[in-house]
């Protein structure tokens, strides 16, 4: 019934004094910290977390190349995986940017609660009450774009509970993940 999610308050998070505030956003729906660390990425940590997979390399191109025809530019790239390494690598170079707050969370469905909480990908489309509506709405992909850069959206939540896993295993060793009771337990 559990599942685990990481959660990444990136570097834009962190400059900009946000952590406590993300923090509180998980715990106060109840879901259980279970492992916390500051740690500045090295390059195959980076690639590791953001690994290049040709499925999602040909969804994110075709997602990119649709909107830049609605607003009639010409969209640069022709081939999906060309423009998967770009944005790879630009999610590589912003998480390696300066020190992230890795923590894993654990709860009845954690990733889907979480992914919630933090909203949607742009922050310009992410509702109030989200962490990336509340804190950076002003982001936006044609911002992103015309700075050749990934979003700086403040935070990182796993897309599913099997990506939950392998990110926290990426990030964490298993003795510095905590088993200990909490009060909202004996509801579950």
């Amino acid at each position: 019934m559990k599942e685990r999610s990481l959660i990444l308050v990136k570097h834009d998070g962190v400059v900009r004094g946000l952590i406590g505030k993300i923090i509180s956003r998980f715990e106060d729906v109840g879901l259980k910290i279970i492992g916390m660390k500051m740690v500045w990425a090295d390059e195959e940590l980076a690639r590791n977390h953001y690994i290049l997979d040709e499925e999602w390399a040909k969804k994110v191109f075709e997602k990119t190349k649709s909107s830049y025809e609605k607003e009639g530019r010409e969209f640069p790239y022709k081939d999906h995986m060309e423009f998967g390494r770009t944005i790879q690598q630009w999610n590589v170079d912003f998480l390696r940017e300066g020190p992230v707050v890795v923590i894993a969370i654990e709860g009845p469905h954690a990733v889907e609660i979480a992914r919630k909480i933090v909203g949607t990908t742009e922050p310009l489309q992410s509702p109030p009450g989200t962490i990336r509506g509340d804190f950076a709405m002003i982001e936006s992909y044609k911002i992103a774009d015309s700075k050749k850069r990934v979003l700086r959206n403040l935070v990182h939540a796993s897309d599913s509970p099997e990506n939950g896993l392998r990110e926290i295993a990426l990030w964490f060793k298993e003795e510095e993940l905590h088993h200990y009771p909490k009060e909202l337990d004996k509801h579950i």
